[in-house]
């Protein structure tokens, strides 16, 4: 059984090619295209499964029962939730809206504890002295413990620090260093608690299970009971918001689809509005190639008697308006009584051919020959009907009789 055997040979030989050529495509750009969650990516998304990713960190607090869950709205709505049980993390967040560092600030007045790492990170949180740093290193650093508070108690952490901390401020302490330059900075700030990172290296998927990285962050973010955690995503892509739920892909091909649908409306109605021609009249058969495809039809289906009660029936109807009489099923012999009355005069062997006919048209085994014999003699009944009804054709009719006078 072939591959869509309902279909013609030619559309399916353009459905197959078209499914071939889309395939051959959707091939193409997934080699093609480098995907979001490789090892070239730097983003520490939770989303993200690569060495830089955050995924093993977040589904690591989510297993050992912490109470956390990824944020995608605007922070001006977390802002208006927060509390003294809310802890967010940013992971290094890109963000140079006023809006947002208004929002990470009364999150923090609000008593919230706010982990944030790197550059921008810094530049995010209330009374940041970030800066950048002054020796770029390339590879990871031991951090030395500098700090007095339990967060420095944690153990060996490895970092590659990106920015640094400006020192002066005495509610500031440094907990961990690298190379004499800040590295982990931990404050006070309103009602709430702030931690920096100078990267997030100890809480990627590649260095999370090296030295005492993953205790660093367990100890950033607090204890686990009574808190609600938010890991932000808002700040490193698109900010999701009610109406952005709309929005995608799908409302994309909306739009494309109604220009379309736009452009095909305005073409159309310029083609009905230009100057109009008649079509061309379709190509008609002869008459002799009509009847040539008639006599075909009757011979190919073995329809000779058929033809004959299509004769039958037209005689019949034309001699009974001849007549003056009301159409009806008359039979071959009141038909020609009919027609003798009306046309005295009239051929003697009509009342037999009549029956002859009326018998063939009964007859379906009637040879083609006999059929068109019969066929013939209505015909030339009719002419000599339709002769006798012209006035001075000296076919004496009923009418001329009762007319006539006696000498």
């Amino acid at each position: 059984m072939k591959f869509m055997s309902s279909l013609d040979a030619k559309d399916r030989k353009l459905l197959l090619w078209s499914v071939s050529i889309a395939i051959g495509l959707a091939v193409t750009i997934a080699l093609v295209m480098p995907g979001e969650d490789n090892d070239q990516n730097t983003l520490p998304s939770t989303y993200l499964a690569g060495k830089h990713g955050a995924r093993a960190a977040y589904e690591s607090l989510l297993r050992s029962g912490y109470n956390i869950e990824r944020w995608e709205r605007p922070l001006s709505e977390l802002a208006a939730s927060a509390g003294p049980n809310t802890v967010v993390i940013f992971a290094q967040p890109f963000s140079r809206e006023t809006e947002d560092y208004k929002a990470v600030d009364q999150i923090v007045s609000r008593g919230a504890r706010v982990l944030a790492t790197g550059l921008y990170g810094g530049y995010l949180l209330p009374d940041g002295q970030v800066t950048e740093a002054k020796n770029f290193t390339f590879a990871a650093c031991q951090l030395d413990a500098e700090g007095f508070d339990s967060l420095a108690n944690t153990g060996e952490v490895w970092m590659v620090p990106e920015a640094s901390w400006s020192l002066g401020n005495p509610t500031q302490r440094t907990q961990y260093d690298c190379a004499g330059q800040p590295a982990v900075v931990e404050y006070d700030y309103g009602k709430g608690h702030v931690v920096w990172w100078a990267n997030s290296t100890p809480l990627e998927n590649a260095s999370l299970a090296r030295g005492a990285d993953f205790d660093l962050l367990l100890n950033s973010i607090g204890p686990r009971d009574g808190h609600q955690i938010y890991w932000d995503e808002s700040l490193h892509g698109e900010i999701r918001s009610t109406w952005s739920f709309i929005g995608g892909p799908t409302v994309r091909l909306l739009w494309i689809g109604l220009i379309l649908t736009s452009i095909l409306i305005i073409f159309s109605f310029s083609r009905r509005s230009g100057p109009l021609r008649e079509l061309p009249p379709p190509p008609r058969a002869t008459p002799i190639e009509f009847l040539d495809a008639l006599g075909s039809l009757y011979k190919s289906a073995g329809a000779n008697s058929t033809a004959v009660s299509i004769a039958w029936e037209r005689f019949r109807r034309n001699a009974l308006r001849m007549c003056g009489l009301r159409q009806s099923r008359a039979s071959a012999e009141e038909l020609a009584a009919a027609v003798r009355r009306r046309f005295p005069n009239a051929d003697p062997a009509l009342k037999e051919d009549l029956r002859a006919c009326e018998e063939a048209t009964r007859n379906e085994k009637i040879e083609p020959r006999e059929a068109l014999k019969v066929i013939q003699t209505l015909h030339q009944h009719r002419q000599l009907l339709v002769d006798a009804s012209r006035p001075g054709s000296g076919f004496v009719t009923s009418k001329e009789t009762k007319q006539e006078r006696p000498s």
